[in-house]
């Protein structure tokens, strides 16, 4: 029903609504007036009839009382007429005619209270107003009965019983509500007819209205209202034409610019201005989010970020993150959630096994049974997804769900969590250059071991945590005998192949957790992690052993070359690194004094005592 009928509807019913009401009024008015105007006619028959029968009486007439009587009943609209005499009249004037005797319980129940009783008899074709008066017995009106009666103030002499055909009002009632009815549906009919000629309009505006106001909401501006009315309506109409007109061009602009912004989405268009909403709002989230990570100092802090924001915004409670070194082909952990990880441990080595990195591709374990054959989320559905940083590092972040549902309304978020990786990826890139350019300010360029700087900045970060946590440092300081006369013979290149294998054989003769440190020129130093005296000094050895071993062509000749070693240990000799340095050094010293190509570990009499520094 549209708005037009609805409120046509509404009006005829509240005009039908007075006029039943003014109807029914009119209706119980008319009766009650026809009812009360018998009553009334009853009452003054009564005391006339009293009044007569008491001339008779005073005239000695009272046997002549039934023509006088008759006469009464025959006024207008009088059914019958008939009076009774109470108990205490027949005792004491006898009983009377035969029609003066109670006729039914209406007469007795009069005579025995001394009330009106009246009642209506009415069916389709008649209607019949009996009423029954007592007469009471006084001394204080005129005539003063107890003259002539041997009854007591208040007693009921008599009564009066008549009928009278109130059929005529109920009749001219009838006409008179049908006249009434006509007059109010003439109305009610007239009121509709203007109602829906000065609203239809209005109507036809407002259905216009919703009409664009609905395609408005699905994102069509395209549409354009017309109007009958003059003056305001058509003024309405006009500015929401113009309008409608500037949110066309405007809405289409806002989302190609925000398609632009936003590459993913997961926000549906079913509702345009609401999603327009929802991607600003997200698209202010993501930006919020590069706004905080292009301030953090290193990619570790943009990490956490990331880690954050998948528990609180997305709230994900499995998942893990992965780096991906291209050039070595080597992944590494960055998070995982229960420290069990999604793939087999082959992958770690060789990241080529990772079927998302080496298809750049999303991997959903819902498209087919097993899809990874490295992947081992215990019998759970999983998703993993690449995103690539630069030519040297990519992410795989990985999640997994007890179930397919569970799996699919996180895959639903994957777009927007596409969006925070594409606004981290230059701050990433960023963070990964300034990175290598600082280890590669921390690195010896012959080498490519870990150089004086990073040794002093490492035993600054690390040497009072090394105290509390209880960590031990063997040193060891190296440096090539007689390495001048390579230089001076053979020349700098030379020099330099000699320094590259030193480096080579430190590497491989150390664990992950030792640190091989080019020390300037020809010395090396090297922090062996919780290690014994006897395994620092099996290592030192090793590294002597294979270095002396090494064959060298320089200019046609063979030559061999030898190390001395000096050890001392943290923080047994000192609990101060900078003065373990320095005793590894004396050590060193000592095994250059001795002979050389050998290991020699400090001891307390190689120290004459005074500031080293």
């Amino acid at each position: 029903m549209n708005a037009n009928r609805r409120i046509l509807f509404i009006v005829a019913l509240m005009l039908i609504g007075l006029a039943v009401a003014t109807i029914t009024n009119v209706a119980l008015n008319f009766r009650e007036y026809g009812y009360n105007n018998a009553v009334e006619k009853s009452k003054m028959t009564a005391e006339i009839v009293r009044d007569g029968l008491t001339a008779h009486m005073v005239n000695g007439m009272m046997d002549k009382r039934n023509f006088f009587l008759s006469n009464i009943a025959n006024i207008k609209d009088v059914k019958a007429l008939w009076i009774v005499r109470s108990d205490t009249v027949t005792a004491q004037h006898g009983q009377g005619f035969e029609n003066e005797l109670p006729r039914d319980a209406i007469d007795r129940q009069v005579l025995k209270e001394g009330k009106i009783i009246r009642e209506v008899t009415e069916d389709t074709q008649s209607a019949v107003l009996r009423v029954t008066i007592p007469y009471i017995a006084t001394a204080y009106g005129s005539p003063n009965c107890l003259t002539c009666h041997n009854a007591k103030e208040g007693d009921v002499l008599g009564a009066i019983s008549m009928e009278f055909d109130i059929n005529d009002v109920r009749q001219t009632g009838a006409m008179t509500i049908a006249k009434i009815f006509g007059i109010n549906l003439l109305f009610i009919l007239i009121a509709l007819w203007v109602t829906n000629y000065y609203f239809k309009p209005f109507m036809k505006l407002f259905e216009n209205l919703q009409r664009g106001i609905k395609k408005a909401r699905m994102g069509d501006f395209s549409f354009r209202f017309t109007t009958t009315l003059k003056d305001g309506g058509n003024e309405v109409a006009e500015e929401m034409n113009t309008l409608f007109e500037k949110l066309d061009g405007t809405f289409e602009g806002i989302k190609h610019d925000l398609s632009t912004f936003m590459t993913h989405s997961n926000v549906s268009y079913d509702d345009p201005l609401n999603s327009a909403g929802m991607i600003i709002k997200e698209l202010s989230d993501v930006y919020k989010f590069k706004k905080t990570i292009e301030l953090d100092r290193t990619k570790e802090e943009i990490y956490e970020r990331f880690i954050y924001i998948l528990k609180e915004k997305f709230h994900f409670s499995h998942f893990a993150l992965y780096e991906v070194y291209k050039e070595s082909k080597t992944r590494k952990i960055v998070y995982i959630t229960d420290h069990q990880s999604f793939c087999h441990s082959v992958v770690d080595q060789n990241a080529l096994e990772c079927r998302a990195y080496r298809t750049n591709s999303d991997i959903y374990s819902t498209d087919f049974p097993n899809v990874c054959q490295n992947c081992s989320p215990d019998h759970k559905e999983y998703t993993c997804v690449p995103f690539n940083i630069n030519d040297d590092l990519e992410l795989i972040f990985s999640y997994s769900a007890k179930g397919t549902k569970t799996i699919e309304e996180l895959n639903i978020l994957l777009p927007s969590i596409k969006n925070y990786f594409e606004a981290a990826k230059a701050v990433i890139e960023s963070r990964t250059l300034m990175d290598k350019l600082r280890d590669s300010s921390l690195r010896d360029g012959a080498t490519g071991l870990y150089n004086r700087r990073f040794m002093e900045e490492f035993i600054d970060k690390s040497a009072e945590q090394a105290v509390r946590s209880q960590v031990s440092y063997s040193i060891l300081m190296i440096d090539i005998d007689y390495f001048k006369m390579v230089n001076d013979t053979y020349g700098h290149d030379s020099g330099d192949i000699v320094i590259k294998s030193l480096g080579e054989i430190l590497r491989s003769s150390v664990r992950k957790a030792d640190l091989p440190i080019r020390y300037g020129g020809e010395e090396f130093l090297v922090f062996l992690h919780n290690t014994t005296p006897e395994g620092a000094l099996e290592v030192a050895e090793k590294i002597r052993t294979q270095f002396s071993d090494k064959k060298y062509q320089f200019g046609g000749e063979t030559v061999h070359k030898t190390l001395s070693i000096g050890i001392s240990h943290f923080p047994s000799d000192s609990d101060s690194i900078w003065k373990v340095i320095k005793f590894a050094d004396l050590a060193l010293y000592e095994a250059k004094h001795t002979g050389r190509d050998r290991v020699i570990e400090f001891k307390e009499e190689m120290f004459k005592g005074g500031d080293l520094f």
